[in-house]
This record gives C-alpha cells, sequence and structure tokens, in this order.
C-alpha cells in the first residue's frame, strides 16, 4: 500500500453566513490588530466595510494593493505594511492573489532574507503569523493550500512558494462573498477549479481521498458553473461553486497539479494572462495529450462531467472527457486559443523551454513531456 498524507487548513468554516464567524475566530487566535490583505476593487464595493464591520471592537488595518498575478514587490509592501502596523495577524479577503500575499507575508514576516531565497519547497523556516482565508472567488482553492504563487518579473515566470508552515490557520467559506464576481472571472475561476480537480484525479500522486474529492469536485462544477455564469445571483449554485472549489484545493493540494499548470505559468508570467485563463485555455490541449496514459481515469471523468459513457470503450470514453471539457469552457465564453490574448507564435520556444524546467509540476503529470512535445501542445493550443 502506498504510503500518502493530507493537509490542509487546520479549521475550516463554510455555508451561507459563515464570515459571521471571523470574530470568533480571530480572537481565538490572538489577534488584536489584524492586517486585512485585499484589493481596491474589494474595497469599493463595499466588501471590506462588511468584514470590518464584523471585527468590531479589533483594531485592523487594510492594505488595498493586491493586483491579479502578484509581483514579489507587492508583498514586500504588504509586508513593510504589516510591520509598520505592528499587526499580529493576516486576514486575506479577496481571490487567490490576496490569499498568496497573505500566506507569503506570513512565511516573510518573519525571515531576515529575501523572499526569493523561499520559492521552492520547505524552505520557509518556521511558522509565521496566523492566517484567516475569506475568498471572494470559486476556483483557485488557495484557501486550503501549502502554496503562494508569484510573479517573478524578471525570470519572466510563476514561481511557488511550498511550505506546511504557510497553510492557513482558518478558512472561512462562504458564498455570499462571491456574489461580487464579473461573470468573466466567475467563468475563469470555475475552470481554473476544474483544471485542479480533474488535475489532482490523473496525478501520479493522487490517493482514494484525494480521487473522491476531485470527483464530487468536478461534478459539482459541471452542474453549477453555467447556472452561476448565467445568473450570478444563483445563490445556490454559488454556494455549489465555492464547495466545489474548497474540494479541488483540497485535492490538488495533495495530489498536485501537472502539466496543465506547467504550461500556464509562462503564459502568465511573459504575458500577464490570468491564472485561471490561462488554465482555462490550455486544459483541453494537455487532456489531449493526457488521456492515452490513464483512459481509465478519463472514463471517469468524463461521467463526472455528465457524459453517458455506458457501451463505450475507454478510449471513446476518454475522448467524450475532452469533447465535455471543451462545451463547457465554450458555454462560458473561454477562449480557444492564445492567438486571442495577442500571444506571438514566434514566442513559443521559449515558453516551452520554460515550461520544461517547472519539474516540481511536471513530475506529477501521468504522462512524461519533452520540450519539443511541450512545443507542440503549445502549438496546438495557439
Amino acid at each position: 500500500m502506498n504510503i500518502s498524507t493530507f493537509k490542509m487548513a487546520n479549521k475550516l468554516i463554510t455555508g451561507e453566513g459563515a464570515t459571521q464567524q471571523l470574530l470568533v475566530e480571530a480572537r481565538r487566535l490572538n489577534m488584536n490588530n489584524p492586517l486585512i490583505v485585499t484589493d481596491e476593487i474589494l474595497q469599493k464595493v463595499g466588501v471590506v466595510d462588511q468584514v470590518q464591520s464584523i471585527l468590531k471592537g479589533i483594531a485592523n488595518g487594510v492594505y488595498t494593493g493586491v493586483k491579479p498575478e502578484p509581483e514579489i514587490a507587492l508583498v514586500e509592501e504588504c509586508a513593510e505594511a504589516f510591520r509598520k502596523g505592528q499587526h499580529d495577524g493576516l486576514i486575506a479577503v479577496g481571490g487567490g492573489s490576496a490569499i498568496d500575499i497573505a500566506k507569503s507575508v506570513s512565511a516573510f514576516a518573519r525571515f531576515a532574507g529575501r523572499i526569493d531565497e523561499l520559492f521552492g519547497t520547505d524552505l520557509v523556516p518556521e511558522k509565521g503569523v496566523p492566517i484567516i482565508a475569506i475568498p471572494t472567488t470559486a476556483g483557485t482553492g488557495s484557501e486550503v493550500t501549502n502554496i503562494a504563487i508569484l510573479s517573478d518579473t524578471k525570470a519572466q515566470l510563476k514561481k511557488g512558494i511550498v511550505s506546511d508552515y504557510i497553510l492557513p490557520d482558518v478558512a472561512i467559506v462562504s458564498p455570499e462573498m462571491t456574489l461580487t464576481m464579473p461573470k468573466s472571472v466567475t467563468a475563469a475561476s470555475g475552470i481554473d477549479a476544474l483544471v485542479h480537480a480533474i488535475e489532482a484525479y490523473i496525478s501520479l500522486h493522487a490517493s482514494p481521498i484525494t480521487d473522491a474529492l476531485a470527483l464530487g469536485a468536478m461534478k459539482l462544477i459541471a452542474q453549477n458553473l453555467p447556472k452561476a455564469y448565467a445568473n450570478p445571483n444563483h445563490m445556490k449554485a454559488r454556494e455549489n461553486m465555492a464547495t466545489a472549489s474548497l474540494m479541488a484545493g483540497m485535492a490538488f493540494g495533495n495530489a498536485g497539479v501537472g502539466a496543465v499548470h506547467a504550461l500556464a505559468y509562462p503564459l502568465g508570467g511573459r504575458f500577464h494572462i490570468p491564472h485561471g485563463v490561462s488554465n482555462a485555455l490550455l486544459l483541453p490541449y494537455v487532456m489531449e495529450w493526457n488521456k492515452i496514459s490513464c483512459v481509465e481515469r478519463f472514463r471517469d471523468i468524463a461521467e463526472a462531467l455528465g457524459e453517458k459513457v455506458s457501451g463505450l470503450t475507454d478510449f471513446e470514453a476518454a475522448d467524450r472527457a475532452v469533447e465535455a471539457m471543451r462545451r463547457l469552457c465554450d458555454a462560458v465564453n473561454i477562449p480557444r486559443g492564445m492567438r486571442a490574448f495577442q500571444v506571438p507564435e514566434e514566442a513559443i520556444g521559449a515558453m516551452a523551454e520554460d515550461a520544461s524546467k517547472i519539474e516540481r509540476l511536471l513530475k506529477n503529470n501521468p504522462r512524461w513531456l519533452s520540450q519539443e512535445d511541450i512545443e507542440k501542445i503549445y502549438r496546438s493550443a495557439y
């Protein structure tokens, strides 16, 4: 029997109205002066005011400098605000970018070196300050994972800090917090969650626990993403998508992700395409590549996505999985090619070289990829 471990945020609080537990949890973690890490948009639409009203009685500051695909400089800026304000905890309110910045600040706040020294696995020397994560998107799963992804502008790559020390102490997942998402973010983050579930399910490091979470997330996303996209105020669909994102996060946080993410990182790093969009754009093409290596698992994916596979061979069912994925992406208006984002075709060779070096992710992929293979996938996705 293979030995596997399972890790996640220390405590999960889920369901409509779950945010009301924030003050109790902040006090339990001895936060008397937490820093709220968020962005200007969430401040403008009143989400930050809502969070601060729940935190009555606790002094708190607000950092609103979060940007999509956060750069190292933002972490340094937020860490400086954290130190200057003499804060004792972090409350991340936002999508994966806000949560990843908070996790990075927690790792960096008590670290004397440069933040780029923490890129890699298990390089954070000790547990940092406590973190409460409140996602406002349903996609990244960052609220339950031990990784923070940042953009290294010099290298034009996404890089990760991977450490159990940055697992959030509390994740509060409440569907009403996702109501501010634009339709495009609902689509990209929802497909991002589906990428997490699919890659976790076919990962070489999958386990029975991650399998159950991944398949459950796929079913919820297939059934609820179109509803949440078509009707942003569909609270049940929002709740199911928040749950699916959480489940997918727990799955990939333990089984890992693979080639989709490895190929998406250069797209985001070089051309600033949002992470969820990059993943969604590449998923069908990487699925085509991977299916020969695990057709039985692709049969399960097809079923989870609502396909009828009775009477089909495993290879036919695997084709149905890819077709179902394309239809779902089309339904929520995910572009089919990199050309739509003005990615120059002559950049493909350099991107393939960059992606081939992301061994931390490629080692999870069920089918081995050479740099030439990666280039072929990029060209098919162009």
